[in-house]
């Protein structure tokens, strides 16, 4: 069925993470019947088993909706759900471009959190159309009267746009529905017009090859029509052309303004990339839609697989992955101790996590990760430029370097009040310096620190959600580069430096940090035949030694009394052959103990 432009409605539902999204998702999906009811399974968008299992969305999902409106009509509801963790604010900023407006889902029991705020300003830079929505009035700790005093107070939302709905048991979800028909705005675009069309996410498809989500501006696509994408200057014959309900459902042509995905049959990844132009190979667009920014990766990692043979599948897999998330990168790297790899930038920790876990279980990969770090500015001696790092291993020399900068962020936390003081004390012993603080009501207030995105990285988030008992929430923007005391931390094992284990931290606090990881290698590399020395080092200086005991047999078993000369003889004997297999011996360091190390509090 062709639905008119005019009737055509594009959104999306923007919340903080947990305040049930994908709940009300769901119910949109029931009372517009576009899934049967024996199908229906809850949180029927979060598809991969991963965000199942965390209860978190990590992909941005679009669906198609029908609704028959109270005055008759049926309208076309294109909505796109999308994640609420801070990590995942590069999916979030991509829907919002495919849309004109979008809903604001608010916790009634936990009101405006980090997360909330960040969105609203993503969605007013767009200049879209904002539905508030308080969810969860059904329970008892709901105090919807005061978080629409903070909506009106912080945001300047007027109460009575407020709409009081309860996701889970479906309470104010027409009213919803009927808000999204007269409240958002239709899409602009000429049907007739020359077509562009924004992709805005894609997914690789054994059969179809390359599937692109398309965001139509202007044109109509028909079915068969041959397409290229203008910033690669691919050029494909389109398998098929179609909607999704949530699954896909092929259609005879797309029209500007509606949402939609094409199967390009391109086998090769690298050609349809997430932010180009999709226009007909006949006729083409004069020139492409403006894209996205790249994403800034503001966390680094090496990963390895765990055999080298795995190499090429991890190469692809990277490949395959980054089609479907582009916020990551990553470029070939190797290690002396690990072997090949690709060394990968993320967003934050928990996207790390996620990426690695969706290659070990999406491409049946075994990997190991080396412990995330960020990228350092390098000043070198007499004005020889400056180098951009984000492998310690890979950090000039000490006599070489005249400065060392690091990446600061603006960190907002929003938490009760109660929970200022460990707060403070958690992000001030991380080397954060507080800017201000602003209350949002007499109970819960905002801090605002700067800090170094190094000390963010390692397990602020762990320790934040612990201290506050779960109740505080964070979100961080990029501030810069601003100079540092670093240095560089070398592991030497038998006088060997292992380049894996380098770690960069601030030098007050390097010799506890080297004493630390001594410690544990100590007792995770085993014992030889020789005595093992395990040494932390920055540059020739030495500030943290282990040793790991030799294992010996007793010579002197078989002297029973007798003098203390031949005693003497054999001892020495075999000092000299310790001495001597310590010179040609070389220690096999377990991949175990990589692992531990990567685990290791840093803290």
């Amino acid at each position: 069925m062709t639905i008119p432009q005019d009737r055509l409605r594009n959104f999306s539902i923007i919340a903080h993470i947990d305040h049930g999204k994908s709940t009300l998702a769901d119910r949109l999906l029931e009372l517009t019947h576009t899934i049967d009811k024996r199908q229906m399974t809850s949180q029927v968008l979060d598809s991969m088993d991963l965000e199942r299992e965390k209860g978190i969305t990590i992909k941005a999902r679009a669906v198609r909706l029908e609704y028959t409106a109270a005055d008759g009509l049926v309208y076309g509801l294109n909505l796109i759900d999308t994640p609420g963790h801070v990590d995942f604010a590069y999916e979030v900023s991509h829907s919002l471009q495919a849309c004109e407006g979008a809903i604001l889902v608010v916790d009634a029991t936990q009101g405006i959190e980090a997360q909330t705020l960040a969105n609203v300003h993503l969605a007013l830079r767009e200049n879209l159309t904002l539905i508030p929505v308080l969810n969860k009035v059904d329970l008892p700790s709901a105090d919807p009267d005061t978080i629409m005093d903070d909506l009106e107070n912080v945001l300047a939302i007027p109460r009575e746009e407020v709409i009081l709905a309860s996701a889970k048991d479906g309470t104010g979800v027409p009213e919803i529905l009927e808000a999204i028909v007269a409240r958002i705005p239709a899409p602009k675009g000429d049907p007739h017009a020359r077509v562009q069309g924004l992709i805005f996410d894609s997914h690789y498809d054994a059969y179809k090859g390359v599937i692109v989500y398309v965001r139509l501006a202007q044109g109509t696509l028909r079915s068969g029509e041959p397409i290229r994408l203008m910033g690669s200057g691919a050029e494909a014959d389109p398998l098929e052309l179609g909607v999704f309900r949530p699954q896909l459902v092929p259609v005879q042509q797309l029209v500007a303004g509606e949402v939609g995905y094409i199967a390009t049959g391109l086998k090769n990844v690298r050609e349809a990339q997430v932010g180009d132009t999709v226009t007909t190979r006949v006729h083409p667009a004069a020139g492409p839609l403006p894209g996205y920014l790249p994403a800034k990766s503001l966390v680094f990692a090496g990963i390895y697989p765990v055999t080298g043979e795995d190499y090429p599948l991890l190469r692809e897999a990277l490949d395959k992955l980054h089609l479907n998330d582009a916020s990551f990168t990553f470029e070939p790297e190797s290690s002396v101790a690990l072997g090949f790899g690709f060394r990968c930038g993320f967003l934050g920790l928990l996207h790390m996590e996620i990426v690695q876990e969706r290659l070990e279980r999406e491409f049946d990969l075994d990997l190991i990760a080396s412990a995330p770090s960020v990228e350092y500015h390098v000043n070198l001696q007499h004005g020889r430029g400056s180098v951009v790092v984000d492998n310690p291993a890979l950090l000039p020399e000490p006599s070489a370097i005249e400065s060392i900068e690091e990446p600061w962020v603006n960190l907002s936390v929003v938490t009760p009040s109660q929970y200022i003081g460990p707060l403070m004390e958690l992000s001030t012993n991380r080397r954060g310096a507080f800017s201000n603080m602003e209350y949002l009501d007499p109970t819960r207030v905002v801090l605002h620190f700067e800090m170094p995105l190094a000390e963010l990285i390692v397990d602020y988030f762990d320790q934040l959600k612990s201290r506050s008992q779960g109740y505080a929430s964070m979100d961080y923007e990029e501030l810069g580069y601003r100079p540092a005391d670093l240095a560089k931390v070398d592991i030497l094992v038998n006088g060997e430096p292992v380049d894996a284990l380098s770690i960069i931290v601030h030098r007050d606090r390097a010799q506890s940090t080297g004493r630390a990881l001594a410690e544990r290698l100590k007792q995770l590399i085993p014992r030889q035949m020789f005595e093992i020395p395990i040494q932390a080092a920055i540059g020739s200086n030495v500030i943290a030694r282990e040793s790991v005991r030799a294992m010996r047999k007793n010579v002197l078993a078989k002297c029973y009394g007798g003098d203390i000369t031949r005693k003497r003889k054999l001892l020495e004997k075999q000092k000299e052959g310790k001495q001597r297999m310590k010179r040609v011996g070389s220690v096999e360091i377990p991949q175990e103990a990589f692992l531990a190390m990567l685990r290791m509090d840093e803290g």
